[in-house]
């Protein structure tokens, strides 16, 4: 039996915890003038029916580390298991199936040139099945990291949404060394990112006012940000797909900034590469998604030539659980 879909009410606390994935439900109630019951409620409903999770990301550029979008070529049989490796990675953020089946997409954050290096040149490389790999470094984000799909819905009144965003401190300067115990920290965060500080004090061995100030400063700086995670069939996009748009350099920050603006488009960001442009969209349909491309993407200028792919599975988005 189907899960009826999300509600006014539920896309509103979406979209509230968008804004901050640790706002308490009582701040989420009185902004939304709801019950502090009636939104732990459906919270819990979300996650049953819409794999709601709310994880906490790095911004790796402030910490010096680049960021790669890895595409594999391999054979059938391996496609699945491969991606599921990649999957169980903690420098591995997205995993995807896509073209029949055939094709691993992997969006990833090695912490040192040593790990890239051996997965990238070593582990991938001398995987027989695997028949080719392409790696392109993430140059600039148009769209993404903290803004996510669920801040173009416009759920929330923007009277709502500026309640509930924190204030950030001045820009710091790049790149920022973690501590240990804020790695610590992280860890338990990218898992639950709701973790109550009790939790917070009993994984990582810090008293409970040391976390309060370590969690706090990571999201002043913007090291630490947090995402909604969930079923993206369950707002009513049965398809996901990857686009990979070969732009005139000339014209590529504006095709970028265009791109971000398109209410399908979840990420945008230009890469390495002939392709040096990726967006990843999700539609209704798939002749929503044709309108989409003849319409939207071929009124950009600069675009010379476009390769869409649509995707089959998603097997880690941010979180991985093999079980479900």
């Amino acid at each position: 039996m189907q899960s009826p879909s999300p509600d006014a009410l539920d896309l509103k606390l979406l979209h509230a915890l968008q804004v901050d994935g640790r706002a308490p439900f009582s701040r989420i109630a009185e902004i939304l003038g709801v019950s502090d019951q009636t939104v732990a409620r459906r919270f819990r409903k979300l996650r049953t029916t819409a794999g709601l999770r709310i994880v906490g990301m790095t911004d790796e550029s402030l910490l010096g580390r680049q960021s790669w979008i890895v595409r594999l070529r391999c054979t059938p049989d391996v496609a699945e298991q491969l991606a599921n490796a990649l999957a169980r990675r903690p420098d591995t953020s997205h995993v995807d199936l896509i073209s029949g089946g055939t094709e691993v997409l992997c969006a990833m954050e090695p912490r040192s040139r040593q790990a890239r290096d051996e997965l990238l040149f070593d582990r991938l490389q001398r995987t027989p099945q695997v028949i080719s790999v392409s790696a392109h470094c993430l140059l600039h984000t148009f769209y993404g990291g903290p803004l996510g799909w669920l801040d173009k819905t416009q759920a929330l009144e923007p009277g709502q949404e500026a309640a509930l965003r924190l204030p950030y401190s001045e820009p710091i300067a790049a790149p920022i060394a973690l501590e240990g115990a804020d790695e610590a920290l992280l860890a338990v965060l990218r898992r639950d990112g709701r973790a109550t500080f009790s939790e917070l004090q009993t994984s990582t061995g810090q008293s409970e006012s040391a976390v309060k100030r370590r969690l706090e400063r990571l999201r002043s700086t913007g090291i630490l940000y947090f995402k909604v995670q969930h079923d993206r069939e369950s707002l009513g996009h049965g398809i996901s797909a990857m686009l990979w748009l070969s732009v005139a350099p000339s014209a590529l920050d504006a095709a970028g900034r265009k791109l971000a603006e398109h209410h399908e488009v979840r990420f945008a960001g230009a890469t390495t590469g002939q392709a040096n442009l990726l967006a990843t969209v999700a539609t209704s349909s798939t002749s929503e998604l044709y309108t989409y491309l003849s319409e939207k993407i071929g009124g950009l200028d600069g675009v010379q030539a476009v390769e869409t792919a649509l995707t089959l599975r998603h097997v880690k988005q941010l979180t991985y659980e093999p079980s479900r």
